[in-house]
């Protein structure tokens, strides 16, 4: 292909990205879902012209045009990394590693029992190899739960159950590559089969070598980045390559999980980066993969929608009643982990207790999506795989997403309304009724004070302050309706309005360079653990929050027993520096607190 023809086809993709989501926002369905159904439009539209007497008739540029190449390649190598850096890069670090945990019950679990549940519900219904059977439930195990995300974070979910759905999304890509690769070989004619032995061997080498990339190569990265503090541009550059690098060493130098490797990159630049960086460059930083995410985010769908034509050319009437097959089992697969394997880490106190309604919200809302179409396409073009396992795979993968995308894309929002998650509780409710009194109260002071300013005429004055104080007076009642709250949660309702106003005095402290950037993310993941502990227990999990927040931890007892047994100082005095800081900055917020 022709770089005319690339330049175009990617501006016509960037055009079909910008009309995508305004119109997403209108129809009320996931971004991702109509980026599905533009691209598989798109391409069905393409294979039926160069399939028809049209192709003959066609500019050359506009036949290359058409005939884009699309491999698995380019999702593996350049639009995974990016995607999963930019999440790594983004998330509550510190508050994900307080949850890790379920985390990976709900990314490495569900896959392995998604696997086995799909390959053995298969098996009896098909001609194919078990081997085979359990190759496609690893490409279907994956999910992509960005769209349950997005509505959670509409709907003021519990932070913590979306922050464990959304690390799922960074880990369980790397688990189902890992086993795709692992059953690849057993399909694959001429390549002996692996023994039991062998992925004993290579899958602790597949975590833990990834785990050491990563951290080795962000700990370099972060280090030249720091040398250059004055040039945010160049430090840019310097992050963009950093994911790129990390996967192609890891997969084709070391044999280890580039998907580990890369959201490791990315979680350790985001803890390290903020105290090494400039607050300028870092928030500078921060933009551009925001944009890069989102630009890298769009093109995976619609490059993956461009190909389910292609793979669903050979459907059958039997291939519909194994996809049916499939789609049960994923259900009954990702329902062991949500009414089985999450109920009992709650029960150990290592999850969240998470409601029903919330867990069916979780269960409908487990797209499938670009790595899965990925995956598949990557057995379609392995020569190595016999052709009846290429046919299979291309076409049960490619219609169980598009069950995902539009089945239960579509209808996700009006299943959470269904189960009665569109609407506040009580006390969030109450909380903001009187946030919105408050900020009224504020815009009417402001609007009195522009008014005498600008020497605005009285009738207009007069009319809109009408206006405005009907709905003022409105919205005070509602706040003072609070009086039915019973007094434990009104309580609680002071307590998260206390935490919520610390959270802007640490921001506020550090606008002024009053905090060091090093320690403002540990305040601020202390402050959020706080109000998400309080609006979940009450007082007693506030003072409980607190003293782990002002507590030594086990980090802090390490370096005291390293300090004592190995005469190894340095850990124990940084750690101590940083304390004395922290209490020092707390006494300063505390001071500021008493006035509230």
């Amino acid at each position: 292909m022709d770089i005319i023809a690339l330049v175009g086809a990617l501006a016509v993709l960037f055009i079909v990205i910008g009309v995508s989501e305004p119109l997403s926002e209108r129809l009320r369905l996931p971004f991702t879902v109509i980026l599905a159904i533009v691209g598989a439009i798109i391409g069905a539209v393409a294979l039926y012209v160069l399939s028809s007497d049209l192709a003959t008739t066609l500019n050359p540029v506009m036949r290359r045009f058409l005939e884009l190449p699309i491999r698995s390649n380019i999702f593996l190598y350049v639009l995974l990394p990016t995607l999963l850096f930019q999440v790594a890069l983004m998330v509550n670090a510190r508050r994900m590693l307080d949850d890790w945990v379920p985390i990976l019950v709900m990314a490495v679990g569900a896959v392995i029992v998604a696997t086995v549940v799909i390959g053995y519900a298969l098996s009896p219904f098909t001609s194919l190899s078990f081997a085979a059977c359990l190759l496609i439930g690893a490409i279907v195990s994956t999910t992509d739960p960005s769209a349950v995300v997005s509505i959670f974070r509409n709907i003021a979910a519990p932070q913590r159950l979306t922050r464990i759905v959304e690390g799922e999304s960074l880990l369980n890509d790397a688990a189902a590559i890992a086993l795709f690769g692992f059953f690849l070989t057993f399909v694959m004619s001429g390549v002996p089969d692996p023994s039991l032995q062998d992925a004993l061997v290579i899958f602790p080498w597949l975590v833990f070598g990834g785990v050491l990339l990563g951290l080795f190569l962000a700990r370099l990265t972060v280090a030249l980045m720091s040398v250059i503090p004055t040039f945010p541009r160049a430090q840019v550059s310097i992050s963009v390559a950093l994911p790129y690098l990390t996967y192609i060493i890891a997969e084709q130098f070391l044999a280890t999980s580039g998907v580990i490797a890369v959201v490791v990159a990315g979680l350790t630049l985001n803890l390290t980066g903020p105290g090494r960086l400039t607050p300028i460059s870092w928030s500078y930083l921060r933009e551009v993969w925001e944009v890069l995410a989102y630009w890298a985010g769009a093109l995976i769908f619609i490059l993956a929608a461009l190909l389910i034509p292609r793979l669903m050319g050979d459907l059958r009437l039997n291939d519909l009643y194994l996809m049916g097959v499939v789609i049960l089992a994923a259900f009954f697969a990702r329902g062991i982990i949500l009414w089985g394997m999450l109920p009992a880490l709650s029960f150990v106190r290592l999850s969240p207790q998470v409601e029903p309604a919330y867990r069916a919200a979780i269960l409908w809302g487990g797209l499938r999506g670009a790595v899965t179409l990925a995956l598949a396409l990557a057995v379609t073009e392995n020569a190595l795989v016999p052709p009846a396992i290429k046919r299979e795979v291309g076409i049960l993968a490619t219609g169980f997403t598009l069950f995902t995308l539009l089945v239960q894309g579509t209808t996700l929002r009006w299943v959470i309304a269904r189960l009665g998650l569109d609407r506040l509780p009580r006390l969030d409710q109450a909380l903001s009724n009187q946030v919105i009194a408050v900020a009224l109260q504020n815009v009417r002071e402001e609007v009195a004070e522009t008014a005498r300013d600008f020497k605005l005429p009285q009738e207009v004055i007069r009319s809109e302050a009408k206006r405005f104080g009907e709905r003022l007076d409105g919205a005070v009642k509602l706040a003072e309706a609070a009086e039915a709250i019973p007094d434990r949660d009104r309580i609680t309702l002071g307590l998260v309005a206390l935490a919520g106003r610390e959270r802007d005095l640490i921001i506020e402290n550090f606008r002024q360079q009053l905090f060091s950037a090093r320690l403002v993310d540990r305040m601020l993941s202390d402050v959020d653990r706080l109000i998400e502990q309080t609006r979940g227990g009450g007082r007693n999990e506030y003072r409980a929050a607190g003293r782990k927040a002002l507590g030594y931890g086990g980090w802090y007892r390490l370096a005291v027993a390293i300090h004592n047994r190995l005469r190894w100082s340095l850990p124990l005095e940084r750690m101590t520096a940083e304390r004395f800081e922290i209490l020092l900055n707390q006494r300063l917020i505390l001071g500021e607190l008493h006035s509230y």
